[in-house]
């Protein structure tokens, strides 16, 4: 029988709120023990039996404290897993890591001098649409891969609803917080490209940080298009794939954050499932005929990213998201600004050498 593992949670805004105080509170085996809200008293609201912390270090003194998930701008990341580190907890960052790979580095090397685990945020491993992707991809009917594109579309010319994100902070702007996701689960299905070439751009009129790029990641015979933009009034698909034997073309976001945001409960009825109106497109031939059939989205569930923290805190199962991979995110993060500022292919290898 394993002990519940108590869990602080250092912040309390969008991120904290949808997408990691529900799972703390919810998920067997895990306690939201306290959080770190330093203004106001919705967290007190939400969560009348959690304590609230308005310190670093108050929150860190709570007893039995387990692990840390820090849900924060990237900015402040690397100072908070420091201080949560040094005080012997197990860390959970939210994407993006922290704002650089050298921040990436130094707080691997202190998880392992600590004997901690470290993970990023990377939920969208666990979205229906992607699980589908790599189902799709594992079949074989695409035959051998020639392009694939995943992007993020949004239609927001105005502002970002927080202040922070508009601001030239360390880790900011749309390449460090959806391009993240992008990456990661691009590394996921293919491994280290050969090289990247990249644009990444201000779209928006009142934009001061990134907020649109286009990657390309170059493989042998095989590039990945990486994109997204928040000047898109129409959206495109959410995944495209092109092989030598088919296509498959997918539109529509994962429903999950659209869910937890409208206060649906978590793990309800039909968690995760995918409207039959976005289940992709999967077309083929046979007998020298074209064929189309649709392909029932997966369903999502996020609940699995925390239920796998659990264990490999508990030392039952291998972290599935590691600090290492978060590291590669990162460093191939820096080499898309590189070769976006110097308008050229930029190499990869150096994603090899992790720490």
């Amino acid at each position: 029988m394993h002990r519940i593992l108590r869990a602080g949670l250092v912040g309390f805004g969008h991120g904290g709120t949808i997408f990691h105080a529900p799972f703390l509170h919810a998920i067997d085996g895990l306690e939201l023990a306290a959080i770190l809200q330093r203004h106001g008293d919705t967290a007190a609201q939400a969560y009348p039996g959690t304590i609230v912390s308005r310190t670093m270090d108050d929150l860190l003194a709570q007893p039995n404290l387990d692990l840390v998930v820090i849900s924060t701008p990237p900015s402040t990341h690397f100072e908070l897993a420091v201080q949560a580190l040094e005080a012997n907890k197990h860390v959970v960052l939210d994407k993006p890591f922290v704002a650089t790979s050298d921040e990436a580095r130094q707080l691997i090397e202190l998880a392992r001098a600590r004997h901690r685990i470290l993970s990023v945020y990377q939920n969208c491993r666990w979205d229906g649409d992607f699980q589908t992707l790599q189902q799709v991809l594992a079949s074989g009917e695409l035959g051998r891969l020639v392009t694939v594109e995943s992007r993020y579309d949004r239609y927001r010319p105005g502002p970002r609803t927080k202040p922070w994100q508009e601001k030239t902070l360390p880790g900011n702007g749309v390449l460090h917080d959806l391009a993240a996701h992008l990456v990661d689960q691009a590394l996921v299905l293919f491994g280290t490209p050969e090289a990247i070439v990249a644009d990444v751009r201000l779209e928006r009129d009142v934009a001061v940080v990134n907020d649109a790029f286009t990657l390309c990641l170059r493989y042998p015979r095989l590039r990945v298009w990486l994109s997204s933009t928040m000047l898109a009034r129409t959206a495109g698909p959410r995944f495209v794939a092109h092989g030598t034997l088919g296509s498959f073309v997918k539109y529509g976001l994962d429903p999950q954050e659209r869910a937890l945001q409208g206060g649906a409960a978590l793990g309800g009825p039909h968690w995760g499932e995918d409207p039959e109106a976005n289940w992709g497109t999967l077309a083929t031939t046979c007998d020298g005929q074209p064929v189309e059939r649709r392909i029932p989205t997966l369903p999502g569930d996020y609940r699995k990213y925390y239920e796998n923290i659990r264990d490999a805190i508990w030392g039952v199962a291998p972290l599935a998201v590691t600090a290492e991979q978060g590291w590669r995110t990162i460093r191939l993060l820096e080499l898309a600004l590189e070769s976006s500022a110097a308008r050229c292919a930029v190499s990869c290898a150096s994603l090899d050498a992790v720490p």
